[in-house]
């Protein structure tokens, strides 16, 4: 059976091969290199006064460490046709849907040779190759996904939208009018709510009626499941049949997960809001699947390193790729701003 990797499909029917599985672990510590050597970059050389703008990194921060098992699971069933509108929280969702990780970590590092010439950021992450788009404007991407859904419906190639948002966006009109639209004209797209029970620093009971998205799902007549204890196969599962019902042209699905967000909403963010967090690291999904494939025979302390380690030079290559690159000219500020 074909192994599920970054941005291809995986023909899965039933319970998940070995192989399979020992992948969607190899793309989720992918992802946790890769945020943690930009957490690490983000903070060099800051001084005792803390003040967001002097390290490698500029502007702000928002990492998806926890949140891997969403875009993992989601993301073994796409191929780089489909398109991905992706959060302000974004780079586990680059990754696991294929993006060139030099060329990604350019950008964030704002040098020229990244995707958007070092003009966007990380929060502005577009990548033609790989039909990925992301917004610092909460929502943002679904009616994009909308648009790209309805030109795939009219092509008829079988290629379909995946709009990813928080459960704090999922109370914004362009979310429902999103969910109303696909509906009523049956379009190829799988939404995808990321629970992570904060919006900012507010929980999801103080601002949110209803106790999951997954019933203002059903309210539009489309299905909707919420994926809980943030299992990355569990993910998989539930994002095989929605991928399917979309390229079948039996139209939307939503999809709301309960996952973590392991650090801050962004960075330097003290999080004194947070009552969970002596909790948090014990709920990390990494070494809880590490765990699992361990307890299967799938993978061992030899295999589990090798894995780190090749995640480590493919990361570290990319950063060594972004530092080297040029910044851009100030005499250029205006380039490719503009359409």
């Amino acid at each position: 059976m074909t192994t599920a990797t970054p941005g291809r499909p995986h023909p899965m029917q039933g319970e998940l091969d070995g192989p399979t599985r020992v992948d969607l672990y190899r793309t989720m510590v992918l992802i946790r290199t890769f945020e943690e050597a930009i957490r690490r970059d983000y903070y060099a050389d800051k001084g005792p006064g803390f003040d967001i703008g002097k390290g490698l990194v500029p502007g702000e921060m928002h990492l998806a460490a926890g949140q891997e098992p969403v875009a993992v699971g989601v993301c073994a069933h796409l191929t780089a046709d489909d398109a991905v509108t992706a959060t302000h929280r974004p780079h586990h969702f680059a990754i696991a849907h294929g993006m060139d990780l030099r060329a990604m970590t350019a950008e964030i590092f704002g040098r020229e040779t990244g995707l958007g010439h070092g003009r966007g950021g990380h929060m502005h992450l577009f990548d033609p190759s790989t039909h990925f788009s992301c917004s610092g404007i909460i929502a943002e991407g679904y009616p994009p996904a909308l648009g790209q859904a309805f030109a795939f419906q009219r092509q008829g190639t079988g290629r379909i939208a995946v709009a990813v948002t928080g459960e704090g966006a999922a109370n914004q009109g362009a979310f429902h009018e999103s969910l109303n639209l696909a509906a009523l004209w049956k379009l190829p797209v799988v939404f995808v709510v990321e629970d992570n029970e904060w919006g900012i620093s507010v929980p999801r009971s103080a601002s949110t009626s209803v106790h999951s998205n997954a019933t203002r799902g059903v309210s539009y007549g489309i299905p909707a499941e919420r994926v809980r204890d943030n299992d990355v196969e569990a993910v998989h599962l539930a994002a095989s049949q929605a991928v399917a019902r979309a390229r079948a042209g039996e139209g939307p699905t939503l999809l709301e997960v309960h996952t973590l967000r392991l650090w801050g909403h962004f960075e330097g963010d003290a999080q004194g809001y947070r009552g969970d967090l002596d909790d948090v690291p014990a709920r990390d999904p990494i070494p809880a699947y590490r765990a699992a494939l361990g307890a299967a025979g799938l993978l061992d302390d030899a295999a589990a390193k090798q894995i780190a380690d090749e995640a480590s030079t493919r990361v570290e290559d990319a950063v060594t790729f972004a530092k080297e690159s040029p910044l851009p000219d100030p005499a250029d500020a205006g380039a490719y701003v503009f359409a």
